[in-house]
């Protein structure tokens, strides 16, 4: 749930980044098919960009996670029971998920409008289009290869179809079906709303494009685009005549030709992009220190796991239980804790990190795994009884045991003022990059 928002998060910025570009720098240019293509393969690219890790390796090797888990403990500092944290990661994902639906709906009320609209008309085919003429005056506009228009538009402004009819030809209906998944993935981010109108005004760009090149005259096709500016009802899945931003339209029915080399200004987003996929993925380093030397494989990565995790977490009962076959107090039971390295328990792993070896045969296999072992630290810290409750392979279990087994004696821990042994359970993570 967490790695999906900060996923969202991190296209999000890209699409953020991408569609800032586009405003300041490309809207105002005439490639209406070119801006078309690149705003929609542009805004699924930056949904592929998180997925792709631009990493700085500093030092390949090996690497072992490891994480101490105590019977009893919840997933807060080692020893120390804490009050539940608040569910911040359900309750976005709960509010996200109720965006999507409420913008996916809002959608299909539009769409089942337009629908009814289209069937309380007369059919007819003209041109290659399903044409649908409305005896009411109602504003025109199209679907998929469907054209709405009133009988009166249709009769004394033959120009309204024939912009309808580009938009059929040019399949702008297919590109507001393919950015609504990107409205509905990202419709916290401004950015996105605003160029979907961006898109939509590309459109009408691109169908008053057309009906200037089919021979109309462009100063009584901009006074009929005056006229019918007001009072007109627009769905959100459709394209129409009457759409907003006149100003716009006619400014760049007037403008010329944008110069060739503007076409190659998006290659300039491209460096923007990835010192942002850097950013996002700073350098690395392997949790291995000097003593532990290098690893004859690069491919081993250190994943830091918390402790507690709830597939470890046991009762005080499952602990007693399962810590029945080795004479110590379970950790839950114990008064005061024991003490590794000066330190709490929590030192405990890092000190395993630095020692445990991946075996080389482990590696060329590409075999990875949780090892858990379960250990007594007796009355005099010493630790003993090192034994694997669940295993992976004999050679990972093995040094897992070996590490176990060398530790440095601890500050054991007491119970009513005497030392006590006490039985740790203790996983320890072997994962290949």
């Amino acid at each position: 749930m967490t790695a999906f928002l900060l996923y969202i998060a991190r296209a999000g910025l890209y699409l953020s980044l991408f569609y800032a570009f586009y405003l300041l720098v490309m809207r105002r240019t005439t490639f209406f098919r070119l801006n078309r293509a690149l705003l929609l393969s542009g805004s699924y690219l930056c949904l592929l960009l998180p997925l792709i890790r631009l990493r700085r390796v500093e030092a390949a090797g090996l690497a072992v996670a490891s994480e101490l888990t105590m019977v009893g403990v919840g997933s807060g500092p080692v020893g120390q029971s804490q009050p539940a944290a608040f569910p911040w990661a359900t309750v976005l994902m709960a509010l996200y998920a109720a965006g999507a639906i409420v913008t996916l709906v809002l959608y299909l009320i539009s769409a089942v409008k337009m629908r009814r609209l289209i069937k309380s008309g007369e059919t007819v085919v003209r041109d290659g289009c399903r044409l649908v003429v409305l005896d009411r005056d109602v504003p025109s506009f199209s679907w998929d290869r469907t054209v709405v228009i009133g009988r009166k538009d249709l009769q004394q402004n033959p120009a309204i179809f024939t912009h309808e009819q580009m938009h059929v030809r040019c399949r702008h209906s297919l590109d507001l079906l393919l950015f609504l998944p990107i409205q509905m993935l990202f419709w916290w981010n401004p950015l996105v709303w605003i160029t979907s109108e961006e898109l939509r005004l590309v459109h009408e760009y691109e169908a008053d494009e057309g009906v200037l090149n089919n021979g109309i005259d462009a100063t009584q096709y901009q006074l009929l685009l005056v006229r019918k500016a007001v009072g007109e009802q627009r769905f959100s899945l459709a394209s129409g005549f009457q759409h907003a931003k006149l100003k716009n339209r006619i400014t760049m029915m007037l403008k010329s030709n944008s110069s060739g080399w503007m076409r190659w200004s998006y290659l300039a987003l491209v460096p923007v992009l990835l010192a942002f996929m850097f950013a996002c993925n700073p350098a690395k380093k392997n949790a291995k220190n000097a003593d532990a030397g290098e690893a004859a494989d690069g491919g081993v990565e250190v994943v830091a796991y918390g402790t507690g995790a709830a597939s470890d977490v046991q009762t005080p009962n499952e602990a007693a239980d399962e810590a029945s076959g080795q004479e110590g107090v379970p950790f839950a039971l114990v008064e005061n804790k024991p003490v590794f390295n000066g330190g709490d328990a929590n030192e405990f792993p890092k000190w395993v990190n630095s020692n445990l070896k991946y075996p080389e045969q482990a590696i060329q296999d590409k075999v990875q795994g949780r090892v858990i072992v379960q250990f007594t630290i007796g009355a005099d810290g010493a630790v003993r009884n090192v034994e694997v409750l669940r295993g992976v392979r004999e050679d990972l279990d093995a040094e897992a045991v070996r590490v176990v087994s060398s530790s440095p004696k601890w500050e054991p821990a007491t119970q009513n003022g005497e030392p006590v042994p006490v039985v740790y359970t203790f996983p320890i993570v072997y994962k290949l990059r």
